[in-house]
């Protein structure tokens, strides 16, 4: 179970920042998202040719975070997540597609292909809970 602050803060946001790696050599991406808790995944969009979408299905382990930008101390939160990203496809692309479409009608004009992120680790801080509060969460504890 995700803790619901990290939903929380999920759901409250709608860009990540992807991060791909080849020999050596990371690489990021934003790319607007949206989460199924259900599933616990990310689902975002992003055309084959780009850097990261051809480094994914070189090597599908990424990392990612998302961030509200502040410069109160106080109110700072952000999110970083390790796990895999994966090409959808079957039953998972159907519901993907459906959730995306709901938040982002206008992908529709597009075909670009969509992608799952799933995580495996997520550290959420929040220091409206106190400075540097950390929330751990590992899909091996879940």
């Amino acid at each position: 179970m995700i803790d619901p602050k990290i939903l929380s803060f999920i759901k409250k946001h709608h860009v990540l920042t992807l991060a791909s790696c080849i020999g050596n050599h990371p690489y990021t991406a934003s790319c607007f998202y949206v989460f199924s808790a259900e599933l616990c995944m990310f689902v975002f969009t992003s055309d084959l040719k780009t850097k990261h979408a051809r480094e994914i299905l070189s090597n599908p382990k990424t990392a990612g975070n998302i961030v509200l930008e502040t410069s109160v101390i106080g109110k700072l939160q952000g999110l970083q997540f390790t796990g895999e990203t994966i090409l959808l496809e079957g039953e998972l692309l159907k519901k993907a597609s459906r959730l995306f479409l709901a938040r982002f009608p206008f992908v529709i004009l597009t075909d670009n292909p969509l992608w799952g992120f799933f995580p495996d680790f997520m550290k959420f801080t929040d220091n409206r809970l106190g400075f540097g509060k950390k929330i751990i969460w590992n899909k091996k504890d879940a």
